[in-house]
């Protein structure tokens, strides 16, 4: 028969959890601090990748008998130089920053929805009614446009907001509308 037990392993497996998930905890804590706000800013895939990697790291480090608390720090710190040279290389790279990145999608437009757009993006039309909702808007003719932004969030400009110098003037270049 084997070693597994269901309920109670006696209090050492518990203590060394406590301990572990403790110094773990506090490694993540610093490494993020020591890493900058963009680690910790709106995700993007790249950030979303390492968030998840570094929750895998902190569970094994918790669950795993056999795995130190040095190497769970080693691959923390891992993680935060990747994530600062990716971060480094998307701004000094335009072809690294188009691999590595998504860009802005114009959903609605002028009074229109951008079909093909949201299509490309899966989304329907009730998440855009919900957005432009949740921003107080009462009809669609008082939006002048509705953007999914790189953290997937719905930005919404009143045609009131929007200027001469329209900060989705880009979006609209590229957008056949």
């Amino acid at each position: 028969m084997d070693d597994t037990t269901f309920l109670w392993n006696g209090v050492q497996p518990l203590i060394r959890i406590v301990v572990v998930g403790f110094t773990a905890y506090l490694a993540i804590v610093l490494i993020l601090r020591v890493s900058g706000k963009r680690t910790l800013a709106s995700m993007s895939a790249f950030d979303f990748v390492i968030a998840v990697a570094v929750g895998a790291v902190f569970g094994r480090t918790l669950t795993t008998k056999d795995l130190s608390i040095s190497e769970a720090v080693t691959a923390f710190i891992l993680l935060a130089v990747l994530q600062f040279i990716f971060a480094y290389f998307e701004g000094k790279s335009k072809v690294f920053k188009k691999i590595f990145n998504t860009s802005p999608t114009l959903l609605f437009y002028d009074g229109k929805f951008i079909e093909k757009n949201l299509h490309k993006e899966r989304l329907d039309e009730s998440k855009v009614l919900s957005a432009v909702r949740k921003k107080g808007f009462g009809s669609m003719d008082d939006v002048a446009a509705v953007i999914l932004e790189i953290d997937a969030q719905l930005s919404v400009i009143g045609k009131s907001k929007e200027g001469k110098s329209s900060t989705f003037q880009d979006l609209l270049d590229e957008t056949e509308l």
